[in-house]
């Protein structure tokens, strides 16, 4: 309706008003008419939304849409019975996705009252439930009797687009502040997400404290991240990177399709942007209201630290979303990534206030005074394109010699403290994001000065040679 510009008058539907953060809800637009309950949005739904057709005696058809995982249980199918009825003890048939049959006996039934799961022993057509029984279980799989075999359409999930290296935590830090900081508790860690998140992807690596964690996209990847710091695990990830295939032959990578609401005034900036990172716009939508909406295909690896540059551009008032679109044959020349090189310790120590003076006109500081830093370790992103080595823990020589000034207050600018998202976004190839329970920093890879110059320039050496 919004696309279409319809009007009040064309709505054809009821409208209630109501506030889920306040509790209240009401038909009348009169704020002063809200009352304290829902019953509003209940009749509602009642009055106007027809009722399900009872088919609760006809053959069982049950789908799994989600996994969960009980070390008691096992695997657990949660989804909704699309007809039929199924008890605790029924002997059934799991239709899997490969075409075969195995049959099981469902041991527990769970459903839900509000937001708590309990145990139940039957349900009918139309329930959301949880099944377990069955420990070989999987997403767009269905349940049926023994004797009436009918598969549900198979859901779609889809493929990885992007991939992180999860690494355990080896920066002289190391241990401070996580429970878990071994390789086995991590490898074991990820093992688990795998029962439940059908989407992931964990592969070994020629070392054993490192992995390969492929997923959905950015948001998909750094929810297991901050999952994990919240158990109290310690670990580093590399930046993101785009998974790459082949089709026939030819090399292809990931396309988005992108779909921006902003206000017209930031149009021009968007569409800059996105043209940088070799976005191409499909169309363009522009109602009248001030609000225009643009559609764009941009490769994936063009949208990997979009985001805060999107919300900057337009002051907040934008709202961007994205969905894979397809394999394309890969695009030449780099895309997007971070333009400004990076402020790196130098030293090993406590930030000061003075050094942070000494620092701050060269760029944007990260970290705060007082804040425990050590070699090889990002403070700050340089103004310009180039990595600085810099001393942020220097402290103001001690003289007996008065200052006409002694008494000024030292002022230094207010630090960008970088969430984990933001952090994932400013990251560089050559950079491991480490990540505890109380403390997020960006460190280079190498953490010794003189060994990073010595590899870039082996690395720049192999890259002319291969030219």
């Amino acid at each position: 309706f919004i696309e279409l510009g319809a009007d009040d008058d064309q709505l054809e539907f009821p409208v209630v008003y109501a506030s889920g953060l306040n509790g209240t809800s009401s038909l009348s637009e009169d704020p002063a008419d809200q009352e304290e309950s829902m019953d509003a949005v209940f009749d509602t739904v009642l009055e106007h939304i027809p009722a399900p057709v009872d088919n609760s005696e006809e053959p069982l058809q049950f789908q799994v849409a989600m996994l969960d995982y009980n070390d008691f249980v096992g695997r657990i199918g949660i989804g909704r019975v699309f007809r039929g009825k199924i008890k605790v003890g029924d002997q059934v048939s799991l239709m899997k996705l490969d075409g075969s049959v195995k049959n099981f006996r469902v041991t527990k039934l769970f459903g839900w009252f509000g937001l708590d799961r309990v145990e139940i022993t039957e349900a009918v057509a139309g329930d959301l439930i949880a099944i377990s029984g069955m420990e070989d279980i999987y997403v767009g799989e269905t349940i049926t009797p023994v004797n009436h075999q009918e598969a549900l359409p198979v859901l779609h999930i889809d493929e990885p687009t992007l991939q992180m290296t999860f690494l355990t935590n080896n920066s002289p830090f190391a241990g401070r502040e996580g429970k878990y900081v071994t390789s086995s508790k991590m490898e074991e860690r990820l093992m688990k997400e795998l029962h439940t998140d059908v989407s992931l992807r964990v592969e070994n690596t020629d070392s054993p404290d490192s992995w390969i964690v492929s997923g959905r996209g950015e948001l998909h990847l750094s929810i297991l991240v901050e999952n994990m710091r919240r158990e109290g695990f310690e670990l580093q990830v590399s930046r993101p990177e785009v998974i790459i295939r082949e089709f026939d032959g030819v090399r292809s990578e990931p396309f988005e399709r992108v779909q921006i609401d902003t206000p017209e005034e930031y149009m021009g900036s968007v569409i800059e942007s996105l043209s940088l990172r070799k976005g191409e716009m499909q169309d363009m939508i522009n109602p009248g209201n001030g609000q225009v909406r643009l559609i764009f295909l941009v490769p994936s690896r063009g949208l990997i630290g979009y985001s805060t540059e999107f919300l900057s551009m337009t002051r907040g008032y934008g709202i961007m979303a994205h969905t894979f679109d397809s394999y394309l044959p890969e695009l030449s020349g780099k895309i997007g990534g971070r333009r400004n090189g990076a402020l790196v310790s130098t030293d090993t120590g406590k930030a000061t206030t003075y050094g942070i003076m000494g620092i701050e006109d060269r760029g944007t500081i990260f970290i705060e005074p007082g804040t425990d830093i050590y070699e090889g370790m990002v403070v700050g992103e340089n103004a310009r394109e180039n990595d600085i080595a810099v001393n942020i823990t220097k402290a103001k020589q001690q003289t007996n010699i008065r200052s006409a000034n002694k008494d000024q207050t030292n002022v230094i600018k207010r630090p960008k403290i970088l969430t984990l998202e933001e952090s994932l976004e400013f990251m560089g190839e050559d950079e491991y994001c480490e990540i505890t329970p109380k403390s997020i920093r960006l460190r280079k890879q190498i953490l010794d000065k003189n060994e990073r110059e010595k590899a870039a320039k082996r690395k720049k050496k192999a890259v002319d040679a291969s030219n």
